[in-house]
């Protein structure tokens, strides 16, 4: 896994899902999978029934985390997935849920 501060480029994407993404273990594995890419960030329930995720790293990190939230875990039927591109500072050192 390579230091996130040590990485020379980081793009960090606001994603939402949505789709039947909640009470499918849709977060435990999201984190599962940003652990095993080594991308950071976070992810969480909405109350509208959407997930949220915010994944920070390489543009090849956050590419594989994107086409697997398009997927996600057996269970989970995801209907959209729109993202965002956000500017920030700030750097993550771990995927956590929230």
């Amino acid at each position: 896994m390579q230091d996130p501060k040590s990485a020379p480029y980081l793009e960090t994407v606001l994603v939402t899902i949505s789709g039947t993404v909640q009470g499918v273990g849709y977060r435990h594995a999201t984190v599962r999978r940003a652990h095993l890419l080594g991308a950071t960030g976070w992810v969480q329930n909405l109350p509208d029934g959407t997930v949220e995720a915010l994944v920070q790293g390489t543009p090849d990190q956050v590419d594989h985390m994107l086409e697997w939230l398009r997927r996600g875990p057996p269970g989970a039927a995801v209907e959209a997935l729109t993202t965002r591109r956000e500017y920030t500072d700030k750097r993550y050192i771990r995927f956590e849920q929230l």
